[in-house]
C-alpha cells in the first residue's frame, strides 16, 4: 500500500467513552433530554451538527445554536480527556516506522479542528500526517466516501492504494464507499458489527498487533 489515512477519535485515540459522556450530559443536563448511554452511543458518528439532529430532529436549533452547543460539548470532553490522552498502544511506534519508509499518511476524521489540534498538539504528532481533513473540509459525511476520498486526493494517491484505520461500522463503509481497504481498531465496536463489509482485512486491538505491524 502506497498511503495510510486515519480516522482520529476510538482509533488513534481511545476516548469514544468520553466523547459519548459529553454528548449524554449536554443532551440530558443542558437540553432536557432523557437519553440512556445505550441510545447515545450509536449516534456518535459525523459531524456534531448531525448529532443534534439526530437526537432532537431537524427544527430544534438554529445553526449558531448548534455551534455553540457543539463547542461547549467540545470543551467538556477536552478537560475531562486531557488527564488520560494517550495514542494507543504501538501506534506511535507505528507512525514513525511509516514516517521512516516514505508512507504519507492523513487523517481523516469528522472531528471539527479544535479537537484534532488538541490531540496533535497535546501529543506532538502533527509532523506525521501530510494532509488532514476534519469536519469543515466536507460536506457529506461518513460513510459517504468523501472523506476518505479527499484525503487521498491531498495525498496524491489513489483510492485503491490506501489502507483506512477505522473504529466504526460507518468509516469502515466510509472506506469501501472510497474504494479503499480498511483495518478495524475494536476499541469501541464488535468484529460481528463489521461482517457486512468485504473492505475489511483485519481486526486489531492496538497497533501491538502483528498483523499491522507488517504493514510497513
Amino acid at each position: 500500500m502506497k498511503a495510510f489515512i486515519f480516522d482520529l477519535n476510538g482509533t488513534m485515540i481511545h476516548d469514544m467513552e468520553y466523547h459519548t459522556r459529553a454528548w449524554q450530559y449536554l443532551f440530558n443536563h443542558d437540553l432536557g433530554g432523557d437519553f440512556t448511554w445505550e441510545q447515545v452511543k450509536p449516534q456518535m458518528y459525523g459531524k456534531n451538527r448531525e448529532v443534534l439532529v439526530r437526537m432532537f430532529g431537524p427544527d430544534r436549533f438554529t445553526g449558531e445554536e448548534m455551534d455553540r452547543l457543539s463547542l461547549e460539548k467540545e470543551k467538556r470532553y477536552q478537560i475531562e480527556f486531557l488527564p488520560h490522552l494517550a495514542l494507543l498502544p504501538g501506534l506511535m511506534e507505528f507512525l514513525e516506522r511509516a514516517h521512516q519508509a516514505g508512507i504519507p499518511m492523513a487523517i481523516g476524521s469528522a472531528a471539527i479542528p479544535f479537537n484534532i489540534d488538541f490531540v496533535l498538539d497535546n501529543l506532538n504528532l502533527r509532523h506525521y500526517f501530510t494532509a488532514i481533513v476534519s469536519a469543515d473540509d466536507v460536506v457529506l459525511s461518513k460513510p459517504h466516501p468523501e472523506t476518505f476520498l479527499k484525503a487521498a486526493t491531498r495525498l496524491g494517491v489513489a483510492p485503491a492504494d490506501c489502507i483506512v484505520f477505522e473504529d466504526v461500522p460507518k468509516g469502515a463503509e466510509a472506506a469501501q464507499n472510497a474504494g479503499m481497504k480498511a483495518v478495524v481498531l475494536t476499541t469501541t465496536h464488535q468484529a460481528a458489527e463489521f461482517l457486512h463489509l468485504p473492505n475489511v482485512l483485519h481486526f486489531a486491538a492496538d497497533f501491538t498487533d502483528e498483523f499491522v505491524k507488517s504493514l510497513v
